[in-house]
């Protein structure tokens, strides 16, 4: 009798802990139902917005494209309005920063040029150092006139020095200008 009695035990512990899994389950999937709308609705809420925010960026895409033509034909023409063909370009780069010093009565030293070729594009890269020697008006003449020249320049650095006469400061300039290639 005694083995009866411990297998009757031991089914009602086996029944009482699949009811007490079955109840726990129950109320998980009870506490899941209500939340599960709630979540989906945020989850569809963010990728709602996620499809405008992509929708936006392609919409935006489409119109850089439809812009492409007219981009080229501005850019093609600042290269031919603004840049000296490579041809003869240093002779007149040499000549132009001359008549912007000659003007800004400054007379520029030690010219020299280092070139860049940029490769898939239209032009070359030029760095240009130059020294000029004056007064403080003539310096700031000269640099104004640098920027209104019908050449294309890029100040990338200057540094003023005391000149080595004494009678003024010198101006130590590097540039970059480009030249249209032959295409």
């Amino acid at each position: 009798m005694s083995g009866a009695f411990h297998w009757k035990r031991m089914v009602r512990w086996a029944v009482l802990a699949v009811l007490a899994a079955d109840a726990g389950l129950l109320f998980w999937n009870w506490q899941m139902r209500g939340a599960a709308p709630q979540s989906q609705a945020a989850q569809r809420d963010h990728l709602r917005n996620q499809h405008e925010a992509l929708g936006k960026d392609v919409h935006h895409a489409a119109d850089i494209r439809a812009r492409m033509p007219g981009v080229e034909k501005e850019c093609d023409r600042f290269l031919d309005e603004q840049l000296l063909p490579s041809t003869g370009a240093y002779s007149a780069l040499a000549e132009d920063l001359n008549r912007i010093a000659r003007e800004s009565g400054l007379q520029a030293r030690g010219i020299s040029y280092r070139q860049d070729e940029l490769a898939d594009r239209r032009v070359m890269e030029v760095e240009v150092s130059a020294s000029v020697e004056g007064n403080y008006q003539s310096l700031v003449k000269f640099i104004n006139l640098l920027e209104r020249s019908q050449q294309f320049y890029l100040l990338e650095n200057l540094a003023l020095v005391e000149a080595s006469s004494g009678s003024g400061i010198r101006l130590n300039l590097q540039l970059k200008t480009y030249f249209r290639r032959k295409t």
